[in-house]
């Protein structure tokens, strides 16, 4: 909510280069409807691997791993989570399934922020769909085995307040359009990280209320990229701008364009990669061979035909191995076996 304080609003300089990084996300968002068009089915692929590397990424960012193939699993809802981590993974995904599919009838309102936190946290045997009841801390673990605090979030006793001023405020400002909305929406998620409202999973929850924002914004990009796997990429610069941008928040003297670049930076990111799939179709190389990529994208481990015909139904298997086979020969993937039990995997360059 400092962020939304008139005062601060008023001084807020927007550099040139922020204003340029918002034109091309809103020429990106421009073509959309022509992908949708054109190539149904490479989107209905990438939305499936995005949910997976969206699922694996936002835990993996909070120290919450599981097997590949068992993610896969548990987003197809085809398993049900075995232990802490699965639970916790299982969460993640009914949550963002929520948004992706009824992000039009889901107000932005502190009180559903609640739910979606409940949901989170519905597998994990851990307290969702309320504040936090106890202080908390945004530390790291530095090398040598000493933790340093990065910052102090608000005050138990404060944090309803600040959540309920927190969205008067980001709706007055977004009723009277005095700044674009992809700068009010890392505004928002910077408040809500400083204020840190719940025990567990404000993470996870900061990156699925941004993916909820920029759908009632019209930008549709996470749900066919995953963002949360392009944070994790670039997860130093996620922490240091974080840090960088909260210094100051409680006396509303805080610097929020750091963080503010590294967000449209992100969405802008993910539109490229959006648009670089989606090239390899209008050039005529065929959504197929496309699809085949895309999912082979999505593996962090080794992988079968079976598993990749599985994720390419529309797809032939000889046309899967002719695929694979000329992929392997260019060096971008190689197999661990041989015979009809092969298995294979991206070659990773070091």
């Amino acid at each position: 909510m400092k962020s939304f304080d008139p005062k601060y609003i008023q001084q807020l300089v927007i550099p040139h280069r922020l204003i340029t990084i918002i034109r091309q996300i809103g020429e990106y968002k421009g073509k959309q409807d022509l992908y949708r068009q054109q190539a149904p089915e490479m989107l209905e692929n990438l939305r499936h691997v995005a949910m997976i590397q969206s699922t694996e990424s936002s835990n993996r960012l909070e120290g919450i791993t599981a097997d590949i193939k068992r993610i896969q699993e548990l987003v197809k809802e085809s398993t049900t989570p075995a232990n802490r981590p699965e639970a916790e993974i299982a969460g993640y995904r009914d949550v963002l399934n929520t948004i992706h599919g009824s992000y039009a009838h889901i107000p932005f309102k502190d009180s559903i922020i609640l739910q979606l936190h409940r949901d989170l946290m519905k597998y994990a045997g851990k307290e969702g769909g309320c504040w936090k009841s106890v202080a908390n801390e945004i530390s790291e673990l530095l090398p040598d085995g000493t933790k340093r605090i990065r910052f102090i979030p608000v005050q138990p006793y404060q944090t309803a307040e600040y959540m309920k001023l927190l969205h008067e405020r980001f709706d007055t400002q977004f009723a009277e359009q005095s700044l674009d909305s992809l700068l009010l929406i890392p505004l928002y998620i910077l408040d809500f990280l400083c204020i840190h409202p719940f025990l567990d999973g404000n993470g996870r929850m900061a990156r699925l209320l941004t993916v909820l924002l920029l759908y009632h914004n019209g930008y549709e990009v996470g749900r066919y990229i995953s963002l949360e796997r392009i944070i994790e990429q670039t997860k130093k610069s996620y922490y240091e701008t974080l840090q960088n941008s909260s210094q100051g928040w409680h006396e509303s003297a805080h610097d929020s364009l750091p963080w503010m670049e590294y967000c449209l930076s992100t969405i802008l990111a993910a539109y490229k990669e959006f648009e670089g799939r989606f090239a390899r179709i209008s050039s005529g190389q065929g959504s197929k061979a496309d699809m085949i990529m895309n999912a082979i994208d999505a593996y962090i481990g080794d992988f079968s035909i079976s598993e990749l015909a599985q994720a390419c139904p529309v797809v032939s298997r000889d046309m899967l191995k002719h695929q694979l086979f000329k992929m392997r020969d260019n060096g971008i993937i190689e197999a661990t076996g041989k015979g009809r039990y092969a298995r294979w995997r991206k070659v990773t360059n070091s």
